[in-house]
């Protein structure tokens, strides 16, 4: 369960409150879609790429068990230890369980939001357990004690003078230094550090390799590669929702992971890991945590193909004007209002609403999730189940009766167009959402039916 206080709304008012920063987040995400449309442009045979992709996580997924299974011989042939989580608290308990066997106090993580998920971190250092996010973006917002925004760009809320304060208290650099080459070049030097006192070292995984027990991890910085190779103990914590059936379906994915999360040809690192190095434990989180319940509702187990690039979340013009903290889950944007309810249909029921139902994000799906139809499917489900918000049942039920009535339909819109030309702050004022954002148009002369029976005399007149 969340312990956010707010629905989507609320928190996105309050990101609405900075009106600069909001424009700011706002043309920069859509200048990430722009640079994935131009390498999208420049593939020959994109949209076949993109229907392979689809089709072997469809395959995939619908025989799940199978691939599970020899995932697991593969990877225990090889050297690893596998572990089964049916939900985040297990998860946790095995991470915690392997960790402190090996007396580990400080640990490396790269980005994973899996963990995030499971918010393995404050589970951690409840224990005593000091954990590192190593992905510089991960790094930023952990130090500002946030969660990421983002499932690519973890900080794409926060201005680099942000940045340069946060830096300025946690690692001393010079105050009011905000040259992204020097903040960077700062927290190369911290992390090399944490890197090189680490025992034990977690990170996600992007693509899992049934035929192989293989692990793919796909990073700009190499801090996946540098955490598992320097640390004794690796926790690979995957969603089980990560199998490809084959070795060779890996170029499908990775010519479309990257295009499509920020535009590159390709991710800098892609780092495969088979077995563990001498001297090394190398363990294989399994995770459930929802998604055979997601795969047995046949109307949202397409949402289980997600590879995390975050092209839905670039083009959304609701999560890029109310950032992505405001969907108060770790997978935010419209995938993740897919995914939470999934976990918790009351505390999410909001999410599913915070969409145009546009379709930019389906179109932009590297392996064409119907992201909007779902939306509009979770909508009835959530209203079926009682899980609407009580302001939003009553408006619903008043417009149902407004409008399956004809003589209420004609009353209703006489009174409406009256009380906009004679007495407009009744809805010019604070307690019209529509109102706090717009301004409300002036009323027409007349209703289109009173339109159409006076044209319609005059040419039958006529």
């Amino acid at each position: 369960m969340n312990s956010h206080t707010s629905d989507h709304a609320t928190l996105a008012g309050k990101f609405n409150e900075n009106e600069p920063r909001v424009n700011w987040h706002d043309e920069t995400l859509w200048w990430v879609r722009k640079k994935r449309d131009r390498m999208a442009w420049s593939v020959n045979g994109w949209e076949q790429l993109r229907e392979a992709a689809s089709d072997i996580k469809r395959h995939a997924l619908g025989n799940l068990h199978d691939y599970l299974v020899q995932f697991e011989q593969q990877a225990i042939a090889n050297g690893a230890i596998v572990h089964w989580a049916a939900d985040a608290a297990e998860h946790n308990r095995i991470v915690l369980g392997i960790l402190q066997k090996h007396q580990v106090k400080r640990m490396v993580k790269s980005k994973s939001m899996l963990t995030e998920e499971c918010h393995l971190n404050p589970h951690l250092e409840a224990h005593g357990i000091d954990v590192i996010d190593t992905d510089l973006g991960e790094r930023i917002v952990q130090l500002a004690k946030e969660p990421p925004s983002h499932i690519v760009l973890p900080c794409i809320h926060k201005k680099k003078e942000e940045i340069g304060d946060l830096f300025h208290e946690h690692l001393g650099t010079p105050a009011g230094n905000a040259d992204p080459q020097f903040l960077t070049a700062a927290a190369r030097m911290h992390l090399r550090q944490e890197f090189l006192q680490a025992d034990a070292a977690i990170t996600g995984v992007n693509f899992a390799v049934a035929e192989t027990g293989e692990m793919v991890v796909c990073t700009n910085e190499g801090n996946a590669d540098m955490g598992a190779h320097l640390a004794k103990v690796h926790i690979a914590c995957m969603g089980i929702e990560k199998i490809i059936p084959k070795r060779e379906h890996l170029g499908v994915f990775l010519r479309l992971l990257a295009r499509s999360a920020t535009g590159q040809p390709i991710t800098t690192y892609s780092s495969h890991f088979r077995q563990p190095r001498e001297g090394q434990e190398l363990h294989i989180v399994l995770v459930d945590n929802g998604r055979s319940r997601q795969l047995g509702r046949e109307d949202f187990r397409n949402s289980l193909k997600c590879i995390r690039c975050g092209a839905c979340m670039n083009t959304c013009p609701v999560y890029r004007r109310s950032g992505g903290h405001s969907y108060h889950t770790a997978v935010a944007g419209p995938i993740g209002s897919i995914l939470a309810p999934n976990l918790d249909m009351k505390d999410f029921a909001d999410l599913p609403f915070a969409s145009t139902l546009c379709g930019s994000c389906s179109n932009v799906c590297p392996v064409k999730i119907d992201i909007h139809t779902q939306l509009y499917k979770w909508r009835q489900v959530i209203v079926q189940e009682g899980y609407a918000a009580t302001g939003k049942k009553v408006s619903m039920k008043a417009m149902t009766a407004v409008l399956s009535s004809p003589a209420t339909f004609k009353v209703a819109g006489k009174m409406g167009r009256w009380v906009l030309k004679a007495l407009p702050g009744m809805v010019n004022n604070g307690f019209n959402p529509w109102y706090k954002q717009r301004d409300m148009p002036a009323p027409p002369k007349m209703s289109f039916s009173e339109w159409y029976a006076k044209n319609n005399k005059d040419e039958q007149q006529g």
